[in-house]
């Protein structure tokens, strides 16, 4: 086995590579990041579609329906509600901006739906 000659060898190659990898694994975070805020759109959507409809069903009010969608939203979301009767269903639509990072910085949309029945009056 021939001898080793000082100076020669492998040191530092584990910081070489830790600095070649480091932005691949900061892209990679920010890619699984931006996966969860969709998919938390996509929630925050349906979820407020869903209480404002009941909320119109209930009341009749668009501007009802329309508080009752927003509640639980911020705004950095951009949100845009649209309440509508049809029929004996009354059908909200909730818009959000899809965000890129973090909310406020979008790139698309996401919509949510949600209807409920209209409640009748007894008499």
């Amino acid at each position: 086995m021939p001898a080793r000659r000082p100076g020669r060898g492998d040191r530092g190659q584990v910081a070489i590579e830790f600095v070649g990898t480091v932005p691949l694994i900061l892209l990679l975070v920010a890619a699984v990041w931006e996966c969860v805020l969709i998919g938390y759109a996509f929630s925050l959507a349906g979820n407020a579609a869903d209480e404002g409809a009941r909320a119109g069903a209930v009341s009749g009010d668009s501007s009802l329906c329309e508080a009752a969608a927003k509640k639980h939203i911020g705004e950095a979301w951009k949100p845009r509600v649209r309440c509508e009767k049809s029929g004996d269903i009354y059908r909200v639509k909730v818009t959000l901006g899809i965000p890129v990072l973090f909310p406020g910085l979008d790139f698309g949309e996401i919509d949510g739906t949600g209807g409920a029945a209209l409640e009748k009056e007894a008499k």
